[in-house]
């Protein structure tokens, strides 16, 4: 890590040279290291330290982008000169609003030394002791182990100045027998707060209950998804309903229908990136501090994230979700998902199922068929089980499913009160966090042979 008062002493020397209207530099550093492991073995790990200087220039209207990941003053005044260079070839952009002023930043704990300094030996010692549970069943393990620190700096000509150092770990395991499978994970701003080996009995249990699997049919059934099943489902949600882009669009589920009841009012569903019980960071790309947005309030309809491009627009305030700048024209998106906790306790929740199934999490989603409708697709995978009188009878065969997010989730029978936190691609800067849901009704479209 370079640190602050570095960074930006560099930054400002090229931003000085700058012959825009307007300038800004976003500079996201990290480094990360990786442990791969399967067949309970490690297999790879590797080492990252790398960085991205983007750099926007304003011209009237017209915006260009250039980024490089060199930080050597000439590379970055070449970057910077480059920038301007594409902005004069653009159209211009009447919804552009120019780049934000100064703000003030709440603080928020970010960074963690003790994740920052966790070693490849440290990655290898706790992959052992998850492999070792599985050895109890002779099952084998396969999955990943993560540690990454860094820091983001975001500095323009009209004098926002934001830097934030972060760390994040984050684990997943598969536990596997000749016929079965189980899964669990975990991340954390703090890699003390990952319980390795009590995720990898989670994984080997699931794998030991899911062995010799029936085949059932598919259909309308009662159904518990675990926390991911439900982030994976989020995440897609995200992706085509949450943002100002498919919103404004009219292809989002919410456009049109802020203010009416669209779930059970069990459901609320919010961003909030000043949140610790999430991976927070407490701005935006483009230095803009962040907002909680609440997207549905107990069931009903309530907004999206925005960024300034968008929300001017829209004639909006912007809500502190704007992305990288190379992907500006892509609009806002919510970093920071949660999904708000009942009063259910999560281990008690299959003894209120009469008969129905357990799904650990999915995998291959798909939102795009119709996100105005919410439907989603995916499969079922590592640990789908039949509950039948409150008890897990049976590891059943993978299932797809094909059903509205909004028809699925008008039929919450609880929500339990633990929450997980559970990664994605942008666990840096965020996360998903999610409790266990116990649905009335959920469609399952197909079935498989494994």
């Amino acid at each position: 890590m370079i640190g602050k008062e570095k960074l930006f002493n560099r930054m400002e020397n090229v931003l000085a040279h700058s012959g825009a209207d307007q300038t800004e530099i976003v500079y996201i550093g990290h480094e990360s290291g990786l442990t791969r492991y399967a067949n309970s073995y490690i297999h790879q790990n590797v080492f990252e330290n790398n960085c991205t200087i983007y750099f926007r220039t304003v011209l009237g209207k017209r915006v260009g982008v250039a980024s490089t990941n060199s930080l050597v003053v000439a590379d970055l005044r070449k970057t910077l000169a480059d920038s301007i260079e594409i902005a004069r070839q653009q159209p211009e952009n009447p919804h552009f609003p120019g780049l934000p002023g100064p703000a003030k930043y709440k603080s928020v704990d970010t960074f963690d030394e003790t994740t920052a300094r966790f070693t490849p030996n440290d990655r290898a010692r706790a992959v052992k002791k998850i492999i070792a549970e599985a050895k109890r069943k002779r099952f084998t393990m396969a999955g990943s182990c993560a540690s990454e620190s860094g820091e983001i700096a975001i500095l323009n000509s009209l004098g926002v100045r934001a830097y934030q150092p972060l760390s994040a770990a984050s684990v997943n395991m598969i536990a596997m027998s000749d016929t079965s499978s189980g899964y669990a994970s975990s991340t954390s701003r703090h890699v003390a707060e990952l319980d390795f080996v009590g995720l990898a009995k989670r994984a080997v249990n699931k794998c030991d209950l899911a062995q010799g699997p029936i085949q059932i049919e598919p259909g309308d059934w009662e159904v518990i998804l675990e926390p991911a099943a439900v982030a994976e489902m989020l995440e897609w949600l995200n992706y085509v309903s949450f943002g100002s882009k498919p919103f404004e669009q009219k292809m989002s589920f919410l456009s049109g229908k802020i203010g009416r009841k669209l779930t059970s009012e069990m459901v609320t569903i919010y961003d909030h990136g000043l949140d610790t019980k999430s991976i927070a960071f407490p701005f935006d790309f483009e230095g803009v501090p962040k907002k909680k947005v609440m997207i549905l309030d107990k069931g009903v309809a309530r907004g999206v994230v925005y960024d300034r491009a968008s929300a001017l627009k829209a004639k909006t305030k912007t809500t502190g979700h704007a992305i990288t700048p190379d992907q500006n024209d892509e609009g806002a998106f919510g970093f920071n998902l949660f999904m708000a906790p009942g009063k259910a306790k999560a281990n008690k929740m299959i003894s209120g199922v009469k008969k129905g199934i357990l799904v650990t999490r999915f995998h291959y989603l798909n939102g795009l068929i119709d996100p105005r409708n919410s439907v989603l697709t995916g499969m079922t995978r590592d640990g789908t089980f039949l509950v039948e009188d409150g008890e897990i009878k049976s590891g059943i065969k993978n299932l797809r499913f094909t059903d509205s997010f909004l028809r699925a989730f008008k039929s919450v029978k609880a929500i339990s009160r633990e929450r997980e936190r559970i990664a994605s691609w942008w666990s840096a800067v965020g996360c998903t966090t999610v409790p266990t849901v116990h649905l009335g009704s959920f469609r399952f479209s197909g079935k498989t042979e494994h």
